[in-house]
């Protein structure tokens, strides 16, 4: 039988996977000028909800627990006006995923429960709560790039 921190790592690490698989769903068809069009006078592109995510990753998970150093420009998730290529900005939204998961898969029992602090996120004390936060954050997003490609692909 799993122990309870073994289930929360593997249950974890799958729902990051499932949140990148469902971001790729709904932005993969997009075109590069797609990705970056905001079809609407409020809220982002789907570009900028990538970066946004990767960003928010590399951060409180990257930086804050798996000591990647990350320096987050969080203004810039939002504002970046250089459109980055499409499909660089999916492998670095990839490559984070890839590191929040290795990050999940080396927690030890203890680790789950270590002090955790982070700028904007009060909340989160303890690793486990960032990690939860973080998949939430994540997925509300995902349902943010649903609405996205249903209003630019609707036409085609």
């Amino acid at each position: 039988m799993a122990d309870l921190p073994s289930t929360i790592a593997s249950d974890l690490a799958s729902y990051y996977e499932y949140i990148a698989a469902h971001a790729h769903k709904w932005v993969d068809s997009l075109t590069q000028e797609q990705f970056w069009h905001n079809p609407f006078s409020y809220g982002n592109s789907a570009g900028h909800l990538i970066l946004h995510m990767t960003g928010n990753l590399n951060y409180y998970i990257g930086a804050r627990v798996a000591e990647t150093a990350y320096l987050r420009n969080r203004d810039r998730e939002f504002s970046e006006t250089e459109k980055p290529d499409k499909a660089k900005v999916l492998q670095a939204f990839d490559q984070t995923v890839a590191m929040v998961i290795a990050t999940i898969k080396s927690q030890k029992p203890a680790d789950w429960l270590a002090p955790y602090s982070g700028e904007r996120e009060p909340e989160a004390t303890e690793r486990f709560m960032i990690f939860l936060r973080c998949a939430g954050h994540a997925h509300h997003h995902v349902g943010q790039l649903i609405f996205l490609n249903r209003e630019l692909t609707k036409d085609t």
